[in-house]
């Protein structure tokens, strides 16, 4: 974070405080008139704007991944396992994410219309959620899952 001073004339604070909050995150300017009271000085608390999110490609991120049919036997035997009272971690969720998201890409580009698009967003919610994430703050919860799981996997 940093500060930003500026003297300008009167007639361009509107500009210039528009210019600077399209270049940087900013805060409200503070105007104060010169000594000589013919300028304005504006003073802006000012921070670079974070850089785009970059997610891995669903190939990258999946490269390692076990088949679909493996996952959704994994994953099925996880909730079971749920059902009888055993608290599930978060790598089902990652898990289950990953293999909706991975199922949702193949109903995509297939041109299937399902609701798997649907159901995957809605499990990247939950693993954001799970991770303390806030789902405003992440700009493609299916990106964050691919991007999760590609960290997990390659641990393994």
């Amino acid at each position: 974070m940093f500060e930003i001073r500026i003297i300008c004339d009167p007639a361009d604070t509107d500009r210039v405080s528009h210019t600077l909050a399209a270049a940087f995150d900013t805060g409200s300017a503070r105007q104060y008139p010169t000594r000589d009271g013919k300028r304005t000085r504006l003073y802006v608390t000012a921070d670079h704007r974070p850089g785009p999110e970059v997610w891995p490609a669903p190939e990258e991120a999946y490269a390692l991944a076990p088949s679909l049919v493996s996952e959704i036997g994994w994953t099925a035997d996880r909730a079971r396992m749920h059902l009888h009272g055993r608290a599930v971690d978060r790598e089902y969720w990652l898990r289950k994410a990953a293999l909706l998201d991975r199922m949702a890409l193949d109903d995509e580009t297939s041109r299937v219309h399902t609701d798997a698009p649907e159901v995957a967003m809605n499990a990247a919610l939950r693993l954001l959620e799970i991770d303390g994430e806030h789902s405003e703050a992440v700009t493609d919860p299916r990106g964050y899952v691919r991007q999760a799981y590609a960290h997990w996997i390659n641990k393994q």
